[in-house]
């Protein structure tokens, strides 16, 4: 397999020597030199990072996390916070608190989130998911869908997700929250079973997109 870590390498400026009270030509060849060879080298990173596949060298900031746990509403028509117990993959993003999905560089980011959510009851319920930015909710960010209802033994399913771009300050945290109108549909996660592997309850990522202009 190959690495997944792709360097260029970082050219350390030339330290070029104090000139002569008069002109030497040994002087000055061997600063242009080192001048030339600093440059041939700024030049080849350029060409690496502005060429076709160039983004292959960025280290952006990100972050993947999930929840292997079941998430239930205690109350219809409650308010509570999505959780994520597991990071997958972090580079100035972290989870705090069980829910708060915490930038550690202001600028543009993109959260994108999948639930799976469940329905035993016999009828179809509501569920609205929206944001809130330390602790303050989005205006404008609430999502309105409905879960199936039970058709048969099986119960119903939706798996529902959607991205947002947000605009954060460093140390700022966004938390994922939800409701619904029964305490009969949750947010679930499953065990491997069969040819297929386990479900995640909740899936949350936060990807950079660009700094503040």
């Amino acid at each position: 397999m190959a690495s997944q870590t792709q360097q260029i390498e970082n050219p350390a400026p030339p330290t070029l020597g104090y000139p002569t009270e008069v002109y030497e030509r040994r002087h000055f060849n061997e600063n242009n030199g080192a001048l030339n060879i600093y440059f041939r080298k700024l030049a080849t990173v350029l060409g690496s990072l502005f060429g076709p596949r160039g983004g292959r060298f960025m280290n952006a900031p990100y972050g993947a996390f999930q929840s292997t746990v079941d998430q239930t509403a205690a109350a219809a028509n409650t308010a509570y916070a999505m959780t994520l117990n597991t990071t997958d993959y972090a580079n100035g993003v972290s989870v705090a608190s069980n829910s708060r999905i915490t930038v550690a560089d202001a600028g543009i980011w993109n959260l994108q989130w999948s639930g799976q959510f469940e329905n035993p009851d016999s009828q179809d319920h509501d569920v609205r998911v929206w944001l809130k930015i330390n602790g303050t909710v989005v205006t404008g960010s609430t999502g309105f869908f409905a879960v199936p209802s039970k058709h048969g033994s099986v119960n119903g399913h939706a798996l529902v997700g959607w991205n947002y771009f947000l605009s954060l300050n460093a140390t700022n945290y966004v938390e994922l929250w939800w409701e619904t109108d029964s305490t009969q549909v949750s947010i679930q996660n499953y065990a491997a079973s069969g040819n297929y592997p386990s479900t995640a309850s909740l899936i949350a990522t936060m990807t950079f997109v660009s700094n503040i202009t």
